[in-house]
């Protein structure tokens, strides 16, 4: 079980002894997020938290409706890196921006030209969230993030992804920021043209679309300023 103090870098090292031990190995699924709040008598929502730093360093891999796998058994190594991408790096929003601006577009244009009718119903359950729950901060911004993730994941480049899953994860209060600033008219009108051009294949559509996205975050953020 684990205690109440630190209790991120707790699950954490659970899920290092586990790795480390052989007892997860590199291609089979871990345990459920559910199974994992019972056996640890945390909350699901902290369980997630430490999932998705592994994911950020590319040790997890989670695949919507399939479950969190191992991808990389170097965990000591992924995690202790000083390359990593940090909360210092991420602070300058507009930079933040910048840089999904330039990896999201084509992680968009790639995604369009891969997609899956898996990749289509999870974009539009995310947005169908983001619809209903207008004035709710908290899960219209976890549901704008999955569908960004999601297109990250749909490149099928790791690369990209796990570069673009710690920016995201280093960033979630800069979401709430943006979504502060923007409302929510805007995610919804652009997250719509984005999803229609993906559904139709129409990959330069999409990335175009993506691009328009982001520069007008970045466009209203220079104006707030």
């Amino acid at each position: 079980m684990i205690s109440h103090s630190n209790v991120t870098e707790q699950i954490l090292q659970y899920f290092k002894d586990n790795i480390n031990s052989g007892n997860w190995k590199v291609g089979e699924k871990i345990p459920s997020e559910n199974q994992l709040t019972e056996i640890l008598g945390v909350s699901r929502a902290s369980i997630r938290t430490a999932i998705q730093h592994l994911v950020g360093v590319g040790v997890l891999e989670s695949h919507h409706g399939k479950g969190t796998f191992l991808l990389d058994a170097q965990v000591d190594e992924n995690t202790g890196s000083g390359n990593k991408i940090t909360s210092e790096d991420c602070r300058d929003i507009e930079k933040v921006l910048e840089f999904r601006r330039i990896v999201e577009s084509e992680a968009c244009f790639m995604a369009a030209n891969k997609r899956t009718p898996e990749l289509l119903q999870e974009l539009q359950e995310d947005l169908d969230e983001m619809a209903a729950n207008q004035g709710k901060r908290e899960v219209f911004v976890t549901a704008d993030i999955k569908f960004h993730e999601a297109i990250c994941r749909a490149a099928q480049n790791p690369i990209l992804t796990k570069s673009l899953l710690k920016v995201f994860e280093e960033t979630r209060r800069n979401h709430n920021q943006l979504n502060e600033l923007f409302g929510y008219r805007d995610g919804i009108y652009y997250h719509t043209l984005i999803l229609s051009a993906i559904k139709a294949g129409d990959a330069e559509r999409a990335r175009e679309m993506m691009f328009e996205h982001l520069q007008n975050a970045i466009n209203k953020l220079e104006i707030e300023q």
